[in-house]
């Protein structure tokens, strides 16, 4: 049986090709540098979520941080039967994770929102 001598197959890359798109569509790129009222669009679309995003970290902040002075003042904080420096080092101390967890939320939801208006321009 003779033994066949088969040619090496050889794959031939290239860079990626670019989408394409249909005649007369413009990237969301151009849309928003030539300030188009698309383009204005897509800007106000991610100012919009960016400012829900800094509007619900700030409610957030203020409605857990804000309103400790309140409860510390208020009548009922003595009837708890904690002592005065306890909620001094609370009021004073054990905030700051919590604003720290407040900050990190609204960085990382601040990116993501970046990150998809980076994606919708781009194309991805």
């Amino acid at each position: 049986m003779p033994t066949e001598h088969r040619p090496r197959r050889e794959v031939v890359t290239g860079p990626p090709r670019q989408v394409r798109r249909p005649p007369g569509q413009r990237p969301a790129r151009s849309e928003i540098t030539e300030r188009t009222p698309l383009g204005d669009v897509y800007v106000r679309s991610l100012m919009r979520s960016q400012l829900r995003a800094g509007l619900s970290a700030l409610g957030l902040l203020l409605l857990l941080v804000g309103t400790l002075p309140l409860l510390f003042a208020s009548p009922t904080a003595d009837s708890f039967a904690v002592p005065r420096p306890v909620l001094w080092a609370v009021l004073g101390a054990a905030v700051y994770p919590v604003i720290w967890l407040i900050a990190r939320r609204y960085v990382r939801r601040a990116e993501r929102n970046e990150r998809d208006f980076s994606g919708l321009v781009e194309g991805r």
